[in-house]
C-alpha cells in the first residue's frame, strides 16, 4: 500500500505517519512478515507439545514461555513501529526483510531450544531482527526531530538488550536463567522509558488490526496442530470416537476464542480520547498471554492422543491430558477479560460470566471427554457474552 510519505522516504526521510489517517490497513511488507512468524510460532508449539506428551510439564512450559516471549516481542516491537513510521522506501522494506531472515533464524533454533534448552540459535536470530529494528530507530532520530529523543531511546535501550542477550551465551550454564529474567525485565522496560519521551503516532485502528490478524495467525496455527494430531492418531489404530470428540471439541474452543476476541473492538480502547498511556502498554503487553495461550492451546490438542495413548506412569493422572486442553483456554478466557473485554462498558451478567466460565473450564480436566466438554463451556459463554452485550457493541 502505497502512503503519503513515500516520496520523502525514497530521500532517505522517514517522518512520522498520521495518527488519523483514514482507511489505514495492514500492508502486504507486514502481512508477508506475519505470515514469516507463523513458522516461529508452529516450532514453539510444536516444542510445547513434545515436551507436554514426553511428561516435562514445567520444563516444556518454561522453555516455551522464553521462546514465545522472542517471538512476540519482536513482533509486537516491529508492529507498532510501522505503525507510527512506514516510508515504504527501499533502506526500509531491506531492513524489514532481514528482521523476516532473523524470524526464520529463530524459528530454525526452536526445536533446539525445546529439546534441550539451547538458546544460542534463538538468541543469533533474535538479535538480527532487533538490531535491524534499531538501526530503523536511528533513521528516525534522524528524520523525525520532535520525537528524536524517543528514537535514540529506543535505538540505545534495543542495541544495548542485544548485546546482553549476546553476553548470556558466554554465560555458565546456571548464571544463563537469572540473566535472561534480567534482560527480559529490560526488554520490557525499554518501550515505557523511551515513551516516556514522547509518544511515537501509532495509528489505533492498525494496531487493533494487527493485533486481531496475529490471534488469527496463532489460531490458525492451533487448528493445523490439533488436525495434524487427529490425523497421526487415526494412523496408530486409536479409538475413533474419542478423536472425533478431540477433534470436535478443539473445533468449538477456537470458535469460541475467536468469537469471544472479536466481540470487542480494540481501537476503542487504544484511542488516546478514552484511555491513558498506562493504560494502552497495560492491554500492549498483556496480549502476551492471550497469544501465548492461544498457542498452547493448538499444543495441548496435539498432546492430548500421545498422553491418553500413554501407559500409567507416576507423573501421569487422567486429569493430566485434560489439563493440557482446559489449562490453556482457562489462561486464554482469563486474559481476554482482562486486556480486552474488561475495561469496555459490561453489565454484571459479563462482569460474572467470563469469571465463572473460566473456573468450569478448568474442571473440564476431570471429564471423560475434556475438548468437547470444554468446548461446549466456551461455547456457552459465546452465548452468554453475545446475548448480554448490546447489539452495538458486538458483530463487526
Amino acid at each position: 500500500m502505497a502512503n503519503a510519505n513515500a516520496g520523502e522516504g525514497r530521500y532517505g526521510g522517514m517522518p512520522g505517519r498520521d495518527p488519523g489517517e483514514p482507511h489505514r490497513t495492514a500492508t502486504s511488507l507486514e502481512l508477508l512478515f506475519d505470515l514469516c512468524f507463523v513458522i516461529a510460532v508452529a516450532q514453539a508449539s510444536g516444542g510445547l507439545s513434545t515436551s507436554v506428551a514426553e511428561g516435562h510439564h514445567t520444563t516444556g512450559v518454561l522453555r516455551f514461555a522464553v521462546v514465545f516471549f522472542a517471538i512476540w516481542w519482536a513482533w509486537m516491537n516491529f508492529t507498532w513501529f510501522a505503525s507510527a513510521y512506514d516510508p515504504d522506501d527501499v533502506p526500509y522494506r531491506l531492513l524489514v526483510l532481514v528482521q523476516i531472515t532473523g524470524s526464520l533464524i529463530l524459528a530454525a533454533g526452536i526445536p533446539l531450544a525445546s529439546d534441550t534448552g539451547d538458546l544460542r540459535v534463538v538468541i543469533w536470530g533474535y538479535v538480527v531482527l532487533r538490531t535491524a529494528l534499531a538501526v530503523l530507530w536511528l533513521r528516525v532520530a534522524r528524520s523525525d526531530p520532535l520525537r528524536r529523543r524517543t528514537a535514540l531511546r529506543f535505538a540505545v535501550g534495543v542495541t544495548g538488550c542485544q548485546a546482553g542477550w549476546v553476553c548470556t551465551l558466554l554465560l555458565p550454564a546456571p548464571a544463563r536463567l537469572p540473566a535472561i529474567a534480567v534482560l527480559i525485565a529490560g526488554e520490557v522496560a525499554v518501550p515505557v522509558w523511551a515513551q516516556s519521551a514522547g509518544t511515537t503516532p501509532w495509528h489505533p485502528r492498525h494496531i487493533a488490526e494487527r493485533y486481531e490478524l496475529f490471534l488469527l495467525i496463532v489460531l490458525g496455527e492451533s487448528v493445523a496442530a490439533a488436525s495434524e494430531a487427529v490425523h497421526d492418531a487415526f494412523g496408530r489404530n486409536h479409538s475413533a470416537a474419542a478423536l472425533y470428540l478431540l477433534a470436535g471439541g478443539g473445533l468449538l474452543i477456537v470458535f469460541a476464542m475467536w468469537w469471544l476476541y472479536f466481540a470487542k473492538p480494540a481501537h476503542a480502547l487504544l484511542s488516546t480520547t478514552h484511555r491513558g498511556h498506562r493504560k494502552r502498554f497495560t492491554w500492549a503487553y498483556g496480549h502476551y498471554l492471550v497469544f501465548a495461550a492461544a498457542a498452547a492451546e493448538g499444543a495441548g490438542l496435539a498432546a492430548y492422543p500421545e498422553l491418553v495413548a500413554r501407559p500409567a506412569a507416576d507423573w501421569f493422572l487422567p486429569s493430566t491430558a485434560g489439563a493440557a486442553i482446559s489449562l490453556p483456554l482457562a489462561v486464554f478466557l482469563t486474559a481476554v477479560w482482562t486486556v480486552h473485554v474488561r475495561p469496555h462498558p459490561h453489565g454484571r451478567i459479563e462482569r460474572l460470566a467470563f469469571p465463572v466460565g473460566t473456573v468450569a473450564v478448568l474442571g473440564a480436566a476431570w471429564s471423560p471427554a475434556p475438548a468437547l466438554t470444554a468446548g461446549l463451556l466456551a461455547a456457552a459463554l459465546v452465548v452468554v457474552i453475545t446475548l448480554a452485550g448490546e447489539p452495538r457493541s458486538g458483530l463487526r
